[in-house]
């Protein structure tokens, strides 16, 4: 058997019977040879060792076959890499490759997406980080199409696939107005992510309407930052009976802060709930109520977007909110 790194297209086509270009046009995802013509050129390349050259095939289809993962949080947030696993899953499942790029917390998304672009991929997925209007439409203007995920820009080109993150404030805090909680308190993530936005606002607007006042601590997805903030919720002359936070690692943060001797008990003086529902949520020593974000729907959906839009760019972009699920756990009291 030859050496795969010395055997050529040529020498395939020869084995097979078939032309050169027939060769390369029998590896292309829509292949527009036959099945049985296909095959032939496949055994003949298995013999010989033979491995198409992927970048070589992507000058004659004008397309990579790869996609472009933006991701942060990677390290610090367990949703997010359940997240990349089940994207990256996704796309090898539909032909596609991935590259991944990490935005770091010093690190702006727009200096890093022109670096991305220069590897021609035919595609981008944007999770936990933040896309200026004029950089989606710097890809629109390049045809390489941008699908976000739980994230939106508000009249941008770009797809977007988000939980409802406004109905999952708003489901919290009729659980804990049912709950005969007084005093409830958001912990909010950071404060330019549409998630912490959207979350604080249906929280808001459901006390508002019931005429309660909130209180409010800054915890930037961060679990001592959040630790510290619950510090200071529970210090107050008026503590909080109630803690709705952004997300379940800021939760962690404060249910340890409560148990590290304020001599408070856990759900019968203080409720916490959080969002994302990871897996460590459900683990005996947090038993934590959250919102269940919908991944699998979210990632399905993103997915099959943005393939789409790579076959077809004429395809307008698409913009869908799936609704998320109260999970209730020991961290909450329950309504009466």
């Amino acid at each position: 058997m030859k050496n795969k790194t010395n055997t050529t297209s040529t020498q395939v086509a020869n084995l097979a019977g078939v032309s050169q270009s027939t060769v390369s046009r029998a590896y292309l995802p829509e292949s527009p040879v036959t099945e049985k013509t296909r095959q032939k050129v496949l055994e003949a390349a298995k013999k010989l060792g033979y491995q198409p050259n992927a970048m070589a095939r992507s000058l004659i289809t004008r397309r990579s076959n790869m996609v472009g993962i933006v991701i942060s949080n990677v390290t610090t947030n367990p949703f997010y890499p359940e997240v990349l696993d089940l994207l990256s899953r996704k796309f090898q499942e539909n032909g596609q490759k991935v590259m991944l790029f990490v935005v770091h917390r010093d690190q702006s998304l727009d200096d890093i997406l022109p670096q991305l672009l220069e590897y021609q991929v035919d595609g981008i997925i944007i999770t936990a980080a933040t896309l200026s209007s004029d950089m989606s439409y710097e890809c629109e203007r390049r045809g390489t199409p941008v699908t976000l995920f739980n994230r939106y820009i508000p009249k941008s080109n770009a797809s977007w696939f988000c939980c409802d993150n406004k109905a999952g404030g708003s489901m919290v805090a009729q659980f804990l107005l049912d709950s005969r909680h007084k005093r409830p308190a958001y912990l909010a993530g950071s404060e330019d992510t549409t998630t912490s936005i959207d979350r604080e606002k249906g929280f808001l607007e459901i006390m508002n309407k019931n005429g309660v006042d909130t209180l409010r601590e800054v915890g930037n997805y961060n679990y001592n930052e959040a630790y510290a903030a619950t510090v200071r919720l529970m210090e107050r002359p008026d503590p909080a009976d109630s803690i709705f936070c952004s997300n379940d690692i800021m939760a962690f943060g404060a249910l340890d802060a409560i148990r590290s001797g304020m001599k408070l008990r856990v759900p019968e003086d203080v409720s916490i709930i959080g969002f994302d529902d990871i897996p460590m949520a459900s683990w005996p020593s947090f038993n934590l109520t959250t919102v269940r974000q919908p991944v699998r729907d979210m990632v399905d959906a993103s997915v099959e977007d943005l393939i789409s839009r790579i076959k077809k760019p004429e395809n307008p972009p698409n913009h869908k909110v799936i609704m998320g699920e109260l999970i209730v756990r020991g961290s909450s009291r329950i309504p009466i």
